[in-house]
């Protein structure tokens, strides 16, 4: 069944101060996109704003208060992190976008979905605004997906920033597993191997930190030995994709060095574990990618990706040790919680 999209030209109405790299030109990309696929013949949804109570399941009730109370004006909450008049209602339909794309899948059998959103959402923590996000919109969308009768829910994360936040918002809990391929040390400066959760949901973080400078054949490895294998046997009924393209080797912001063809590989093998684990239930929400053209060809590729295409690993020709030592680090520290490849 084909992928159903949810965005909306109003992504662009967040506006950000001149030269920030989290800036209204990224929506005008995701438009194209969309717009391309809608000539494919594929669905195209406006999002609906996320509710007080859906926010709430992830955040504290005083940060989603700081947040309402910041509609109508411009605000710097970090050196990273702006709000505009308009940006509160956009990051509610941010919100909403991925509590959509989980209730469209929730309900059928085969379906995916995407929202290609901004703001991004993944660095936002519970009782915090950073890193250019506001809500956590995977986090929400998950905590959703749990109210829907969801007795498991797997985040996998590609973006090259550790996502602090949705990590941190769920590490106590054993109904959702996380886990981040992520440039390390870098932005946040959170995401080691050892941080692996804590309590009940101690074994449920699972970080993959690689060395900038990561190749295909680093991510593919990493997939093929530690996040399929482990996404298996924790046997969700939904996963989420935090689709960050930011690992590309044009992303100004990102030190790797993925091709376009590799984002469509990471998520056609995501896909495929959903149709073997979860009846087909994907729902992927866009985080960072800040090469316009690069954004606009990974997203391209992954949503080629869940409409079913073949998606091949590329092959780089470059020697790297990267991925093979991110595998050893999670090994290392999730040692007897899972079986690895």
């Amino acid at each position: 069944m084909p992928v159903i999209l949810i965005h909306s030209e109003r992504f662009a109405e967040h506006q950000t101060p001149p030269g920030h790299p989290e800036r209204p030109e990224r929506a005008e990309a995701m438009d194209a996109v969309a717009s391309r696929w809608r000539a494919r013949g594929l669905e195209i949804v406006a999002p609906r704003a996320a509710t007080h109570e859906q926010l709430a399941r992830v955040h504290d009730e005083d940060h989603v208060r700081r947040m309402a109370q910041l509609a109508g004006t411009a605000a710097a909450l970090d050196p990273d992190t702006y709000t505009s008049p308009e940006t509160h209602e956009i990051a509610l339909l941010a919100a909403g976008a991925c509590v959509d794309a989980v209730e469209r899948v929730m309900g059928t059998t085969g379906h995916a979905a995407a929202a290609l959103v901004r703001p991004p959402g993944h660095h936002a923590e519970r009782n915090r605004a950073m890193g250019f996000c506001l809500f956590n919109n995977a986090a929400v969308g998950a905590a959703h997906a749990l109210t829907l009768g969801a007795q498991k829910v797997a985040i996998v994360d590609y973006d090259v920033h550790h996502g602090n936040g949705t990590q941190h918002i769920f590490e106590r809990d054993p109904r959702v597993l996380y886990v981040s391929l992520h440039q390390f040390p870098y932005y946040p400066g959170t995401g080691a191997a050892d941080e692996t959760g804590h309590g009940d949901g101690r074994g449920f973080t699972v970080n993959l930190p690689l060395d900038a400078g990561a190749v295909d054949e680093d991510y593919q490895i990493a997939f093929s030995e530690v996040v399929v294998p482990v996404v298996r046997q924790f046997a969700p009924d939904l996963l989420v994709v935090s689709a960050g393209f930011d690992a590309h080797e044009r992303d100004p912001l990102g030190g790797m060095r993925v091709t376009t063809a590799a984002f469509g590989a990471m998520t056609r093998e995501l896909k495929e574990v959903a149709d073997e684990c979860c009846r087909g239930r994907l729902a992927a929400v866009v985080e960072g990618g800040y090469d316009l053209a690069a954004l606009a060809g990974s997203l391209d590729a992954a949503i080629d990706a869940l409409n079913g295409a073949a998606a091949p690993w590329p092959r780089s020709g470059i020697a790297s040790s990267r991925g093979r030592d991110a595998i050893e680090a999670a090994r290392s520290a999730l040692a007897g919680q899972w079986s690895f490849a």
